[in-house]
């Protein structure tokens, strides 16, 4: 026990001799971060406006970011200032490739609902188009808690059930860390911290593997950047208001 306290303090000391050849502390000749205008929060009404400095994914007018899984056009349904699962059109991939990043997403599920469990509202958000965050109308609707809407699937149930009725808009925001790979090996695993209508849902999480239906899979080596996906689970829920904010080295943790 003495051994691990004295090395978990020489690395608190490594950690700020290291910071002390960088800056001092309150260092004025230190770079100031960059200016940006945050944005707004959305209501149910109208979507709200995003941070300026954000990667918009979709702003409500056209699907020309996406493509369909074979690399076509997106396939999904363009309706007024959103878009929906188009049921048997398949999933839909962002053209361009992400790493870590700040993710917000908007998304309802059908009013008046239909269907029990599972097979009710359902569709996902995946980070690196391998980790789901659940997408489902959890809104007094029983289903298995690795299953339930924000749950990371068939991993972590939620913290909260925090789901808004169907038909109301409900938002995630995500902070995502990729897993990192050093000789074919995997070095660093996931990790994810979600929020689902302003309430954490999930906290700074460690990924276990891609996620699916029944199974453990383990981490196969990967880019560090790699497509977003929304799953087309057969029922038509809307999405509205994406974007993203890409993360760079000083955001990432330590552990």
């Amino acid at each position: 026990m003495v051994v691990g306290f004295l090395a978990a303090g020489a690395v608190l000391i490594a950690a700020a001799e290291a910071e002390k050849e960088l800056w001092k502390v309150n260092d004025r000749s230190r770079p100031a971060p960059p200016v940006i205008t945050p944005g707004e929060c959305s209501t149910q009404d109208r979507p709200g406006r995003p941070p300026s400095d954000a990667i918009i994914l979709f702003d409500g007018h056209d699907l020309s970011k996406w493509r369909a899984a074979d690399g076509g056009d997106a396939k999904w349904t363009l309706g007024d200032g959103y878009f929906a699962t188009t049921p048997g059109t398949g999933d839909m991939y962002t053209r361009e490739a992400f790493g870590d990043c700040q993710l917000h997403v908007e998304w309802s599920t059908p009013n008046p609902p239909h269907g029990v469990d599972q097979d009710r509202g359902n569709s996902g958000v995946f980070l690196h188009g391998l980790y789901e965050v659940q997408v489902l109308d959890s809104y007094q609707s029983p289903t298995y808690a690795d299953g339930e809407a924000a749950a990371i699937y068939g991993q972590y149930p939620p913290l909260v059930n925090a789901c808004r009725p169907p038909g109301e808009w409900q938002t995630y925001d995500i902070i995502f860390h990729g897993a990192r790979f050093e000789g074919g090996r995997l070095a660093r695993e996931a990790r994810i911290t979600v929020m689902q209508n302003g309430v954490l849902v999930q906290d700074h999480v460690r990924i276990l593997g891609p996620t699916t239906h029944m199974k453990r899979l383990m981490y196969l080596p990967t880019p560090e950047k790699l497509p977003l996906k929304l799953q087309d689970h057969n029922h038509p829920v809307r999405y509205r208001n994406i974007w993203l904010r890409e993360l760079g080295p000083e955001a990432q943790p330590s552990v």
